[in-house]
């Protein structure tokens, strides 16, 4: 019977959720951090801290064939490593062959938009003459977390566009999503931004969690969330987009 365990600090794991669900039947355990949202503005160290606890929790408590670290900033900041680790990075290569402008927007948390590990994960995967507009998206993060973009929708679109306006001139045509938080926002993104193509890093993970499973024989999918912090607040969240899943706390 597969088991993976996807977590970040919130709602960004149900973006890498969904893909998963379409092209794997696994029960699949979804943890939300809570107590240290956001992930964003941790430094390295308390990161470090936090994250290693919460994989050595998974493993002790459920025992996974697949972790996925369903956040791009520990992915990026750590050096994480082990057969069932799955990191969610940024799509540099896919959005490197959709540009045709050379010219390349990237959303990424307050801990990565100026660090020397998003630098040389740029100069590893991106030809030099690729421009990467980086942008600081922690506040659309907040959005997203707090359910705003549900219960204010105008509001954020204001934000939204305050924010990314300034960056995003003529030249950009790709955006890449590099918190898992941001998909949530694709719609209000597009209307703003037409003609750019945001791209989601969700879609990459099934095919690599296959590559880890060895067992995929069940026949209908098992979906449990455990969250940190206050699970109520939480539970009503998730209630807002349609799930109804019982919060068990972790």
């Amino acid at each position: 019977m597969p088991k993976i365990a996807v977590f970040d600090s919130g709602f960004g794991s149900l973006s890498i959720i969904r893909p998963i669900q379409k092209k794997i039947i696994a029960e699949i355990i979804y943890f939300a951090d809570q107590k240290h949202y956001p992930y964003g503005t941790k430094t390295v160290r308390q990161l470090n801290r936090i994250i290693k606890t919460t994989i050595s929790t998974l493993q002790k408590k459920f025992n996974p064939d697949a972790i996925v670290v369903a956040s791009n900033t520990p992915s990026l900041l750590l050096n994480l490593k082990g057969k069932k680790i799955i990191l969610v990075v940024p799509p540099l290569k896919e959005a490197s062959r959709i540009t045709k402008t050379n010219v390349i927007g990237m959303l990424v948390t307050k801990s990565v938009v100026n660090s020397k590990a998003l630098d040389k994960y740029i100069e590893k995967n991106l030809s030099k003459k690729i421009q990467v507009i980086k942008i600081n998206a922690t506040p659309l993060v907040d959005l997203v977390e707090s359910g705003k973009f549900i219960t204010e929708r105008k509001l954020s679109k204001l934000i939204i566009k305050k924010i990314m306006t300034r960056y995003i001139v003529k030249d950009v045509d790709v955006v890449i999503l590099s918190s898992t938080h941001l998909p949530f926002l694709i719609p209000l993104l597009k209307e703003s931004f037409p003609h750019v193509k945001f791209l989601d890093p969700a879609y990459s993970i099934p095919d690599k969690i296959l590559k880890v499973l060895k067992d995929n024989t069940l026949k209908r999918s098992k979906f449990k969330i455990f969250a940190s912090g206050n699970v109520i607040t939480f539970q009503k969240r998730l209630l807002k987009i349609g799930i109804k899943n019982r919060v068990q706390q972790l």
